[in-house]
């Protein structure tokens, strides 16, 4: 059977959708304004910790609330589990975009991004989502509770994407995660990668696409997500991709594979300048709210536009 057809059969006792008008969180996403912005995001949400749904209240989102079935699980990493999520037939996501997740019985609404690109999509009917372990009711379900078979609903929201149209003239990406923050930019990076291959299946150049370089930084190797297959696709097109790990703590030894892609400590503006082309750069910016906002004040220092810039801060 077709994998298009099982999912089909898979999602055929839930396969319906709601028209709903509210909205939903655990994120924060928009272009940069500028530093005076970035400050009084910050400073009002230190006052009082919003939840997904009020943070995420001006952003867009889809009017359908579509049924969803956890087919798969894998442990990314000792405190990330990625769902694998067989969706509606109708259900679309951009590269970059996230879900507001319903879970039968928990009152919280999760927010988590997609690390999936829409040709998995397109492929095999399925979504991908890593989710770090929290004590928030939706996290925590996801480490404690689900499991193969279970049942959820999704909804898909978001002004952060990457979705070049054919006549688009090219840009070089410049994607900057921290932690679980690759989410996104791993759509994004899976996505333009579709995109080249189409291009190549083609034999010729239905997409411009330019260059495109991850700088990637987590605690230790171990909490770098999906590296590996990041390294492959670098692999795949190494006139195309570029990346460098960066390590705050690490403890032990770095395998002797990564050990080419691993800087030890912060990224630097040295690093940045490498890679920063004010006509040319579109930077993604995603991770914790302090990162973004020193990151985002040495690209504009680098003479990066602000409009150039876009962000999303997970909290």
């Amino acid at each position: 059977m077709p994998v298009a057809m099982r999912i089909s059969c898979l999602l055929s006792a839930t396969a319906r959708t709601f028209s709903l008008s509210c909205p939903a969180a655990g994120l924060l996403c928009c272009r940069l304004l500028g530093p005076s912005s970035v400050v009084s995001r910050r400073n009002m949400s230190s006052k009082r910790q919003m939840d997904h749904l009020e943070r995420t209240s001006n952003n867009y989102r889809q009017n359908t609330l579509y049924p969803a079935q956890v087919c798969g699980i894998i442990n990314e990493s000792e405190t990330v589990k990625r769902l694998r999520i067989a969706v509606h037939p109708n259900f679309t996501f951009k590269a970059g975009q996230w879900v507001d997740f319903f879970i039968p019985d928990v009152e919280k609404v999760g927010g988590f991004s997609m690390c999936s690109s829409p040709g998995l999509l397109q492929r095999e009917g399925v979504v991908e989502l890593a989710v770090k372990y929290a004590k928030h009711p939706p996290a925590h379900w996801v480490h404690t509770t689900c499991t193969v078979g279970s049942r959820v609903a999704m909804r898909v929201g978001g002004e952060f994407f990457f979705d070049p149209s054919p006549s688009e003239p090219s840009v070089d990406l410049l994607l900057v995660a921290g932690g679980v923050g690759i989410n996104p930019l791993y759509s994004i990076m899976l996505h333009t990668a579709d995109l080249l291959r189409l291009n190549r299946a083609s034999g010729g150049q239905d997409y411009n696409i330019g260059s495109a370089h991850l700088c990637y930084s987590a605690k230790n190797t171990e909490e770098l997500l999906f590296k590996n297959s990041i390294i492959e696709v670098c692999q795949e097109f190494p006139d195309k991709f570029s990346c460098d790990f960066h390590v705050t703590q690490q403890s032990t030894d770095v395998d002797l594979q990564l050990l080419p892609f691993v800087n030890h400590g912060r990224l630097t503006e040295e690093v940045l300048r490498k890679h920063v082309d004010p006509q040319k750069t579109l930077c993604y910016l995603c991770g914790p709210p302090p990162m973004i906002e020193s990151i985002s004040k040495t690209l504009m220092d680098l003479s990066l536009p602000k409009d150039r810039i876009f962000f999303e801060k997970w909290w």
